[in-house]
């Protein structure tokens, strides 16, 4: 989990999966013979690097250091930024204790309750973009060509650099 999380933050704070276990492989420095193993030859080609890469983003999802969207593109939380690790087996308490109690709320037939008043998201965007500091504004804009489908997204960050990479 914690390599993980390093990963999404060297990436900008925003990645594919792909990125992400490239970025996690180089991290912890995994072999080649490491990165061949299959997690269950018999059901599926997915290496045990792959299925266990899932399970963390799976986890940290629930915890709410990190979410995706549809365009399979993970990206830190605000929460996810502030913290430095995580105690992994504090993470999974959490998380099954959070499904027990769904289990439960699920049986007792509780309905969920809508949150307040609709605000209107334009109007929310416009005044994010507005207060944005400049480099958190080009990571959105890389989050936004990560949706778009561009690959290896790189913001430079400095003045005068020419702007960002993108391979489509």
């Amino acid at each position: 989990m914690n390599p993980l999380l390093h990963a999404l933050r060297e990436l900008g704070g925003s990645g594919t999966n792909e990125e992400i276990n490239s970025k996690v492989t180089a991290i912890m420095g995994l072999s080649d013979s490491q990165l061949e193993v299959i997690h269950n030859p018999d059901r599926s080609s997915q290496t045990e690097v792959e299925y266990r890469l899932h399970w963390a983003r799976t986890f940290l999802k629930k915890y709410g250091l990190i979410d995706n969207s549809a365009r399979g593109v993970w990206s830190l939380t605000a929460k996810g930024k502030e913290i430095g690790q995580v105690d992994p087996m504090a993470v999974k308490r959490f998380v099954r204790a959070q499904q027990h109690a769904q289990r439960e709320s699920e049986a007792e037939g509780d309905p969920e309750e809508e949150a307040g008043v609709e605000v209107s998201w334009k109007e929310e965007l416009l005044n994010e973009l507005l207060r944005m500091d400049p480099s958190a504004f080009e990571r959105l804009v890389q989050r936004v060509l990560r949706e778009s489908g561009f690959i290896q997204v790189e913001v430079t960050g400095r003045s005068g650099d020419g702007g960002m990479t993108a391979r489509e």
